[in-house]
């Protein structure tokens, strides 16, 4: 769905929508925010907007060195510190939270509630990764270099900006580097900053990656769950047929594959990894997969569970009864232990939110479209709340996200932090 030709619509309050209740939601949404005619119109604020393009060098150079600290999940701390020495020179007073988080606040002049900007620190790669970027023409390459270095460069490109342009706004802006937002970091650092600030959000705006194409408004729900089997182990010669955890657990996954899914509501899900022995010549003690569920309907997520609960059991029993028909019937049987690695709730911002009507306005004056999307972000956290967030990118243009071969090429990286800095202060308020 393309949002740019009704962005004008809006902006002309000449809204023809599908209802009266639609088109009441837009217009108290229209009033909640500043409009972008007063904001340009903004001394402070037109200065801030020619510094985000201005600091594009600055940003890219920053972006490089942030991505060349390692930040798997849970090992965030060294960025983490880069970052607060980083949001120190922009005349904020940066701390670290117990969820690893880095956390400026930039007072408000006229309102008690945050408008909070984050961006997570960690990257999908383990330890001992190498994270050098390269560099092939106008592209950079490396590990983590879009996801999420562009939104960590973005973030700082912003607090910046509006540093040096001495901008005052209404309410406070809480610039966050957030942890724990890929694979089993179950999105801790954005659970602590809702739990810390929930009772004065105005919005959350999470900056991922570098796509301006798009603004996430539907947070996709998810489950990760670890499978293990445990049994005695023993020598692949002389204790032939006795049960073998990764035999049933190859049996269990191969049954789960078979399993249907939904294509509306759209449901997925991934075996990401599997575990197990020490030798190719012994019968391994213990056995493990790591999977993901993924749907648009938590019946569907419930089901899928399910199915792979059940598949297991009857990898398990498949096994055992292999294994009695070998004379290994009284041996102990393979222990099936299944537990959450995280969840991840769903939730939706409401078309008529004064965050989209903020965000939409920004691409109409910035002559940017983009759709809606659906997805797992950081914003999954505030939008289950009911608090209003989306997820947007920081500019430029990149691919190979989760990758090594991803890549980042800085152009319309200033589409991006002007995007950012006209939705953020859009909502936020300016002082005169």
């Amino acid at each position: 769905m393309q949002l740019f030709p009704a962005y004008c619509i809006l902006l002309s309050m000449a809204l023809t929508l599908r209802s009266q209740r639609a088109a009441a939601a837009a217009q108290s949404s229209a009033e909640e925010i500043v409009s972008i005619d007063a904001l340009v119109k903004n001394r402070r604020v037109a200065q801030a907007l020619s510094a985000a393009g201005e600091l594009n060098a600055w940003s890219t150079e920053q972006q490089v060195r942030l991505t060349e600290v390692p930040a798997p999940t849970f090992q965030e701390g060294a960025r983490a510190e880069l970052v607060r020495k980083l949001l120190l020179e922009s005349g904020l007073r940066p701390r670290v939270d117990s969820a690893g988080n880095v956390v400026a606040e930039r007072p408000g002049n006229g309102r008690k509630d945050v408008v909070l900007l984050s961006a997570h620190l960690d990257t999908v790669f383990p330890a001992g990764t190498s994270v050098k970027v390269k560099k092939e023409g106008r592209r950079l390459e490396a590990p983590g270099i879009s996801d999420n270095g562009a939104g960590l460069a973005a973030l700082l490109c912003l607090a910046r900006a509006l540093h040096q342009a001495k901008v005052h706004t209404q309410s406070a802006i809480v610039f966050a580097a957030n942890t724990g937002e890929e694979g089993e970091g179950n999105l801790r650092g954005m659970r602590k900053l809702v739990e810390s600030y929930r009772n004065r959000l105005r919005a959350v705006i999470a900056v991922d990656g570098a796509a301006t194409d798009h603004v996430t408004t539907v947070a996709l729900a998810s489950r990760r769950l670890e499978v293990i089997l445990a049994g005695l182990g023993g020598h692949s010669w002389a204790d032939f047929g006795m049960p073998n955890p990764i035999h049933a657990l190859a049996r269990g996954v191969s049954r789960f594959l078979a399993t249907r899914v939904s294509e509306n509501p759209r449901t997925t899900y991934n075996v990401g990894v599997i575990q197990g022995g020490s030798a190719v010549n012994s019968i391994p003690e213990r056995a493990l997969v790591k999977v993901d569920l993924r749907s648009e309907s938590a019946a569907e997520l419930d089901r899928l569970e399910s199915a792979l609960r059940k598949a297991v059991d009857a990898g398990v029993a498949e096994e055992m009864a292999a294994a009695k028909e070998l004379g290994h019937g009284s041996d102990p049987r393979i222990e099936l232990q299944i537990r959450s690695l995280g969840e991840r709730p769903g939730g939706a911002l409401p078309e008529g939110a004064a965050l989209l009507a903020a965000v939409r306005q920004a691409d109409c004056f910035l002559d940017n479209e983009s759709r809606l999307e659906l997805s797992s972000t950081d914003a999954n956290i505030p939008l289950s709340l009911g608090i209003p967030a989306i997820a947007v990118g920081g500019g430029g243009r990149s691919g190979g996200a989760h990758s090594a071969a991803e890549w980042y090429d800085a152009t319309g990286r200033d589409l991006g932090a002007k995007r950012l800095l006209l939705t953020v202060l859009a909502v936020a308020g300016v002082e005169p």
